[in-house]
C-alpha cells in the first residue's frame, strides 16, 4: 500500500488517554474517546463518536460502530463507585449506539462473549453475562443480572427483566417480554411469553443431528405440549427419554430456575410456577 493513502491507526481527531493500552493495528477514528483504564486488543475497529470508559476491557478483532457507548458506570441506585469493569471478546460487532455498562458488587463485571452481534440501540446493563455467539438484533433491551448463553438469538425489541436466564441455542421472537426463564434450544413467541416449538432451523445450521433434533422435541413434547404439571412432565422426561447431555442439559436449566420457566404451547402447564423442591 502507497504509505500516502494508509490508514493513521489512531486519528488525531481522536482522545486516546495515555494509560490506555490499544493493540497493534487497531484503528480509532475522529472524535471518539478512550478513557484511562482501557484495554483493546489488536486488529480492532474503534469508529467516530464512540466512548469507551475506564475499566473497558475488550479483546481483538472486534468492531464498535459510531454513537456506541462500553463502561459507563451501572444504571442502579445501589452503585457507589466500586471498582468494575466490562469484558467484551473477540470478533464481536458492536453497532451504532450501543450501550455497556459496567458491573457492580453483585459480579463486578459485564461481560459480552466473543463472536456476538449487537445491533444498533442495543443495552447491555450491569452485570449481564451475554455468551459466544450471540444476536441481539436492534432495539433489544437487557435489565441488570441477565444471562444469556452461547448462540442463543433475540429478535427486535425484545425486553429482558432482571435476573432471567436465556438457554443456549434459543431464539425469541421479535417485540417480546421476557419475564421468566427460557430453557435452551427453544423458539419463545406470543404474550405472555410462550414455547412454540424446537428451534430446529438453528440447530440445523449448527450441524446439528436429525436424531439429536428429534429427541430435544420428544423431552419438550412432554414439558411444554401434552399439558403436564411441570413437575409431572420432568418425571415423565426421566422416564420415558433417553438419558442423553441434551436431557441433562435441559433438565438443569430447569432445575435451576427457581423463579420458573416459561409457559407451555397450549398454556395448559404450570411451566411459569417455580418447582416447590426447589424452595
Amino acid at each position: 500500500m502507497n504509505p500516502a493513502v494508509m490508514k493513521i491507526p489512531v486519528s488525531p481527531l481522536a482522545y486516546v488517554s495515555p494509560l490506555a493500552k490499544i493493540g497493534a493495528n487497531t484503528q480509532v477514528s475522529p472524535f471518539s474517546y478512550i478513557d484511562d483504564d482501557v484495554e483493546i486488543g489488536a486488529n480492532c475497529w474503534i469508529g467516530p463518536n464512540v466512548t469507551i470508559l475506564g475499566g473497558a476491557r475488550i479483546a481483538d478483532n472486534c468492531r464498535i460502530f459510531p454513537g456506541a457507548v462500553i463502561s459507563a458506570i451501572p444504571q442502579d441506585l445501589k452503585f457507589a463507585g466500586e471498582y468494575t469493569t466490562v469484558e467484551i471478546g473477540s470478533n464481536t460487532t458492536v453497532r451504532e449506539c450501543v450501550t455497556i455498562n459496567r458491573g457492580t458488587n453483585y459480579a463486578q463485571k459485564t461481560v459480552v462473549g466473543s463472536h456476538c452481534l449487537l445491533m444498533a440501540y442495543v443495552h447491555v446493563a450491569h452485570d449481564c453475562v451475554v455468551g459466544n455467539h450471540v444476536i441481539l438484533a436492534n432495539n433489544t433491551n437487557l435489565a441488570g443480572h441477565v444471562t444469556i448463553d452461547d448462540y442463543a438469538i433475540l429478535e427486535g425489541f425484545v425486553g429482558v427483566q432482571q435476573f432471567m436466564h436465556i438457554g443456549a441455542h434459543s431464539f425469541i421472537a421479535a417485540n417480546s417480554f421476557v419475564r421468566k426463564n427460557v430453557p435452551p434450544f427453544v423458539r419463545a413467541a406470543r404474550e405472555p411469553l410462550s414455547y412454540i416449538g424446537v428451534n430446529t432451523v438453528g440447530l440445523t445450521r449448527r450441524g446439528y443431528e436429525k436424531n439429536d433434533i428429534l429427541h430435544i422435541q420428544d423431552i419438550y413434547r412432554y414439558i411444554f405440549v401434552l399439558g403436564y404439571a411441570l413437575s409431572n412432565a420432568l418425571q415423565m422426561v426421566e422416564t420415558h427419554t433417553e438419558n442423553t447431555p441434551f436431557r441433562q442439559v435441559i433438565l438443569n436449566f430447569i432445575y435451576n430456575s427457581p423463579k420458573g420457566i416459561i409457559k407451555g404451547a397450549t398454556g395448559g402447564n404450570d411451566a411459569q410456577t417455580p418447582l416447590a423442591h426447589e424452595d
